[in-house]
């Protein structure tokens, strides 16, 4: 059915993508190539004039095989048993490989979900740099407005490394409760008959229970990026939108235009709302290899870089909600990015329904893959596409 989707005009009803339907299967494979059609959004420009040359070195992905089920998987056949809507392998700043399927195609964002907040933890970096961000201040000192919710007292760095005492279950599959007043308020879900309208930056006060105290283990809570999202603007005086193209999209010598989802009053989704090009996240991801730099400027302070790879918070990691997710592998969470720990070290960014961008910064090797999986957050499909990516690390090494 996926390619009947939106077609004709107007297409037959069980054929339209709407915002009631465009993060469920198989809707989601239209909608994740065109969410700009769906959700109202924000440019994030780039500088046509600078874009960052990726020269094109082809290679054979060769004696590729994982196992899934008891089955070996060829490096197609696990691109299709994941779901992937498009693939980017970088090595040592050349495409050595590219693929897409469905809608998405080379030039088209696709939507990043929670690699959005690796995106805006980026900026985050800039802004630190700059003086103009204090990782270290409390967030109800910027935004007073959540002084009586259960931020209060809590810090930009426990918002950046998801240790909040907030208390907010990440429940993608659930069907009421504080998730889905969150989804309306973001513009995510259609209201029902009755519901008012309120806003992205109107919900975090109504999060006044906690779970825990501040600066503790890791807990996952989208809400966090959404309000460091609201942090950035208010220090800096600008929409993020704005922002993550000056200090971000524009010098890194994007190749296409990036977006962002907004809320009914222009608030920025910053937790999954982004959208790029798969050779543009490519990009992003490969600022770990060449210490923050691209097009001979810095992009990303190479501190920042650093801080995220080498941080100690593994402890925090041990004791959170994805140690078991990612089967007790030895990992930690800094700045909205995931490092896992061994002999080449990988860092990386996820978000559901199958986004990542892996890193390997030593051997300057990026892989970009974006999917349309059934689930939100499946760990079959996790622990599959982690076998693919080893192997493809092992292979190109």
């Amino acid at each position: 059915m996926s390619s009947s989707l939106m077609q004709g005009f107007p297409p037959a009803p069980d054929a339209q993508v709407d915002l009631g339907n465009w993060r469920t299967p198989p809707f989601n494979r239209w909608a994740y190539s065109h969410v700009s059609e769906i959700v109202p959004s924000a440019l994030i420009y780039n500088r046509p004039e600078s874009v960052q040359s990726l020269p094109e070195k082809p290679v054979e992905i060769q004696s590729f095989a994982v196992e899934d089920q008891g089955k070996q998987l060829s490096f197609q056949e696990w691109l299709a048993a994941t779901y992937t809507d498009g693939i980017v392998v970088l090595k040592n700043g050349a495409v050595i490989y590219e693929q897409y399927f469905g809608e998405l195609k080379r030039e088209t964002p696709h939507i990043l979900m929670s690699i959005s907040k690796s995106f805006t933890a980026l900026v985050a970096g800039v802004l630190a740099k700059q003086g103009i961000l204090n990782v270290d201040s409390r967030i109800d000192g910027i935004i007073p407005e959540i002084k009586n919710s259960a931020y209060a007292g809590a810090t930009v760095r426990n918002l950046l490394d998801m240790r909040v005492g907030v208390d907010f279950e990440e429940n993608y599959l659930a069907s009421d409760g504080k998730i889905i007043e969150y989804r309306k308020a973001q513009n995510w879900n259609p209201l029902n008959p009755g519901d008012s309208a309120r806003n992205l930056r109107e919900f975090f006060p109504i999060l006044k229970e906690t779970d825990g105290e501040h600066n503790q283990r890791f807990h996952y809570a989208s809400p966090n990026t959404d309000l460091l999202g609201w942090v950035l603007e208010r220090v800096s005086g600008k929409r993020f939108a704005d922002l993550a193209g000056e200090l971000i999209w524009k010098p890194l010598g994007a190749e296409q235009l990036a977006y962002i989802t907004v809320d009914r009053t222009g608030a920025p989704r910053c937790a999954g709302g982004i959208c790029t090009t798969t050779r543009d996240l490519a990009r992003l991801g490969r600022l770990f290899a060449t210490g923050g730099q691209a097009n001979g400027v810095e992009v990303v302070p190479e501190s920042w870089l650093q801080d995220i790879l080498t941080a100690d918070t593994r402890e925090a990691w041990d004791t959170g909600d994805f140690y078991d997710f990612y089967n007790q592998a030895p990992m930690h969470y800094r700045s909205k990015w995931y490092v896992e720990h061994g002999e080449h070290k990988m860092v990386f960014g996820l978000g559901v329904f199958g986004q990542n961008v892996f890193v390997e910064p030593e051997n300057d090797l990026v892989i970009a893959k974006f999917s349309s999986q059934p689930l939100p957050l499946d760990q079959d499909f996790n622990t599959l596409t982690h076998k693919g990516i080893n192997r493809l690390r092992e292979l190109l090494r």
